[in-house]
């Protein structure tokens, strides 16, 4: 989708125009006649979020109600909902160029009604004949934004696309080497970024017993990726690390999934995916932090030699775990990436995985879990910017209590709490051993990376959710290093 700036004219329309209509409008401001404007105000009154539909063949002009004197996070997340719906609307019609322009609204108010029209506009629709109408061009009154502010905003959102096209995408198509290939390659063409690949041989001379045994059931050999964002104009003397789960598709290996939950496992690499894209965003758009991600890649499979329960395995840092449960698979590979990243200290790691159903179950899917230890600024900045952007967090208890959950008779900790009993911070307290006293946030999105029916402007399958987080993050972490200089 083309986005771009440039004058409307309402006397000579060229397209259908959306006019964006908050508390702070003067009636005589929008290009509308008396009874127009009569019969708008009373669709106001009756529904202050109402969209109403006015003809001026052969275009329209849609007029969005929507209350300004909201809070300032609900205000912006009622329009990029708001701009899901009328998506919709548009692509049944085959509208395929709108404009976008309002009075009295602010440019985050418009930046964020056109991110919901950008990201509901998303389709994964590569393999069908047959596609929907999407919007191809849209333009903002140039009055109201500046070019390189929506540029900013533009590289972002397309970045959200290609990531959601990479949870998307099958594993038939998209396996572990695969992906540590595309990664690879697009990190060639981005300024101050690196791309470290590390294959099977490699993984096994690092002894990451974690990755190793989570790969065995498969034909396609594991990945351990390595990418780094080291802009010369950093703010931070050590990096962020991030780590993401990049199992590229999970039966649930020995301990198989039943038919209804296998059914979408494509998924279970989204923390990668997030976390390659943060740091690309992070690139393609100079942000001055110093950021590095770590990500293992592998199937889950119950094949060839898959691991089993009762097997033991001793991972990259000489820990030694029992496994209880195949299916728990993703904190293996992670730990021993967490492990990794921890060798050189860094500043701050944070993780990110559709880790547990726990976490479905306890929150659902409009919220993500968040745990931390030892990391109490990032963690509230993380918040703050987590109900600015509206892709919000719920903490959890991360007491050292639940590490009872996790003791083994023959091992150092077992994979997985044999009990139903805090699934999702027994997980995130088993990662918290390998990242061996640094500063550490875990985010469990399992609820959130991917939508079977349609959720707003996430649409169906993969979301793209968390990379508007991280990325505001990262925008706002220069402030929390100068607070702790």
């Amino acid at each position: 989708m083309n986005i771009l700036l440039d004058k409307i004219n309402f006397n000579d329309l060229d397209r259908t125009v959306i006019f964006l209509y908050g508390n702070d409008v003067a009636a005589r401001d929008l290009p509308l006649k008396r009874d127009e404007l009569a019969f708008l105000d009373g669709k106001r009154k009756d529904d202050i979020s109402s969209l109403v539909v006015f003809n001026r063949l052969p275009h329209k002009i849609y007029v969005q109600n929507f209350n300004s004197d909201l809070p300032n996070n609900e205000t912006l997340e009622t329009l990029r909902r708001n701009a899901a719906e009328l998506q919709l609307l548009l692509s049944k019609e085959k509208v395929q160029r709108v404009a976008v322009t309002g009075q009295g609204v602010i440019p985050e108010e418009v930046v964020a009604f056109v991110e919901g029209l950008a990201m509901a506009n998303y389709r994964f629709d590569k393999y069908k004949a047959k596609k929907d109408t999407r919007l191809e061009e849209v333009v903002i009154e140039k009055h109201i934004i500046d070019q390189e502010a929506l540029d900013e905003n533009i590289r972002l959102w397309q970045r959200i696309d290609t990531m959601r096209d990479w949870v998307n995408e099958p594993v038939i198509y998209l396996n572990a080497p695969r992906f540590a290939d595309i990664l690879n390659e697009q990190a060639k063409g981005l300024k101050n970024v690196s791309c470290t690949v590390f294959g099977q041989k490699k993984i096994e001379a690092l002894k990451m017993g974690g990755l190793l045994a989570v790969n065995r059931g498969s034909v396609d050999e594991a990945r351990f990726v390595i990418l780094e964002y080291k802009p010369d104009n950093r703010i931070n003397k050590k990096p962020v690390a991030l780590v993401g789960k990049g199992v590229m598709y999970d039966t649930g290996g020995l301990n198989i999934k039943p038919d209804d939950f296998m059914t979408e496992m494509k998924s279970d690499m989204a923390g990668a995916a997030l976390m390659a894209s943060t740091l690309f965003a992070a690139a393609e758009n100079n942000l001055p932090v110093w950021i590095k991600a770590f990500l293992p890649l592998t199937d889950n499979r119950p094949g060839k030699n898959a691991y089993a329960a009762d097997d033991i395995l001793t991972m990259f840092d000489g820990t030694t775990v029992e496994i209880t449960n195949t299916d728990a698979e993703g904190r293996l590979i992670l730990a021993d990436a967490i492990a990794y990243a921890a060798q050189d200290k860094p500043e701050l790691i944070i993780d990110a995985a559709t880790l547990t159903g726990a976490a479905v179950r306890a929150l659902g899917t409009k919220v993500a879990a968040a745990m931390q230890q030892d990391a109490d600024g990032p963690m509230k900045l993380l918040l703050i910017v987590a109900d600015k952007v509206f892709e919000r967090l719920a903490p959890l208890p991360f007491w050292k209590d639940y590490d009872e959950l996790l003791k083994s008779e023959v091992a150092d900790l077992i994979n997985c709490n044999l009990h139903a009993n805090a699934g999702t911070i027994t997980a995130g307290r088993f990662l918290l051993h390998f990242a061996h006293g640094c500063p550490y946030i875990h985010l469990d999105i399992a609820g959130t990376a991917f939508y079977s029916k349609r959720e707003s402007f996430y649409g169906t399958g993969a979301s793209g959710f968390g990379l508007r987080l991280l990325y505001a993050f990262f925008q706002m972490y220069n402030v929390l290093n100068n607070k702790n200089a």
